[in-house]
């Protein structure tokens, strides 16, 4: 049975709105499974209807963007969190990561690259709009030195970093424990450690991380959204 994905667009622009409508149509897997304006009513939307995906402006009229996408992801944790806004501002970027959001997308992007962005975030990656990038992980490294996380970083075990890789590779729990000949739980348990030893909280600050750390393979801003290779036999 072929995969069909079912989409939330929260956008108070209605021109933008019936944009990229009309764009996610032409995908044939894709279904627009509900739309609003604001953001009063948007989580009763998404918890009614149990998308997908969520591709949102957190800064339409009515909303409270940074608690709504935690709101969002405590009531219904599986829903992927597409950010599409005007706002380049670091600390707005990365509290939206922090807070939970899977990807962040500028609308100046074109529609080939909200496609991949989609894409991505619905394979369980995190996309960043290659335009901030470069600004988001160094600023977040920068953040978190601060706080001690780069002395941190010493107290990751080797397993550990493998299964950081991996889970910045957007592999889930049961694919990373089937590469490295582990358990899930195990896995589980190596991903709660990774969390609490570097003060990450979800998966896309992991990979902000990773990223910021050079796990990943060709990393550079133009192949930051793009597919990650397969990690090689001797992790």
């Amino acid at each position: 049975m072929d995969t069909h994905y079912r989409i939330v667009i929260v956008e108070d622009q209605l021109l933008l709105r019936a944009g990229l409508r009309a764009l996610l149509l032409q995908e044939s897997d894709i279904e627009i499974a509900g739309e609003t304006e604001t953001g009063a009513p948007a989580e009763r939307m998404i918890a009614a209807l149990l998308p997908d995906l969520v591709l949102m402006d957190p800064t339409v009229s009515g909303i409270s963007g940074i608690a709504t996408i935690a709101a969002i992801k405590q009531r219904v944790p599986n829903i992927k969190i597409l950010i599409l806004t005007l706002h380049r501002a670091d600390e707005y970027i990365q509290q939206s990561l922090r807070a939970g959001a899977d990807g962040y997308i500028l609308k100046d992007a074109t529609g080939d690259e909200l496609r991949v962005a989609i894409r991505s975030v619905l394979q369980g990656k995190t996309y960043l709009s290659p335009d901030i990038s470069n600004t988001v992980i160094s600023g977040y490294l920068g953040s978190r030195r601060v706080a001690g996380i780069t002395s941190a970083w010493e107290t990751v075990t080797h397993r550990e970093r493998q299964v950081l890789k991996l889970v910045a590779e957007g592999r889930p729990n049961k694919s990373i424990a089937g590469y490295l000949s582990l358990s899930v739980k195990t896995v589980e348990k190596h991903r709660s450690n990774l969390m609490k030893k570097l003060d990450l909280h979800n998966a896309s600050t992991l990979t902000a991380y990773a990223i910021a750390k050079g796990l990943l393979s060709g990393d550079t801003p133009a192949s930051r959204h793009a597919p990650v290779s397969a990690p090689s036999n001797n992790l």
